[in-house]
């Protein structure tokens, strides 16, 4: 299973209903570095699906999630565990990197 799309109306019940951390990315399809990221999401949501469900928030599309969150520069990731925000990063970061602050988190 790969990343998920979310958008306004499914966020409640896809990140903050979910029974598992969820890992939020939140890009642009404008942003490069968000292009860059978007793979090695993918890679990471195919690989920890078993513990953390990885959803992606294209905050054009979605302009309320990213609001209410503070999303200030894309890409922006965040952890949820039982609808609360526990961990924010913002900006590209290498795959090892990002793997190591998931599993810190979660």
């Amino acid at each position: 299973m790969s990343s998920v799309a979310v958008n306004d109306t499914d966020f409640e019940s896809e990140v903050l209903n979910a029974d598992k951390p969820v890992v939020v990315d939140f890009w642009a399809e404008w942003c490069g570095p968000c292009k860059q990221l978007s793979p090695v999401v993918d890679e990471l949501a195919n690989e920890l699906k078993d513990s953390v469900k990885v959803v992606k928030v294209n905050i054009d599309e979605a302009p309320e999630a990213p609001t209410k969150y503070g999303v200030r520069g894309v890409p922006t990731l965040m952890i949820f565990k039982d609808g609360q925000v526990v961990d924010t990063r913002v900006g590209g970061m290498p795959k090892s990197q990002l793997q190591d602050w998931i599993a810190g988190q979660v």
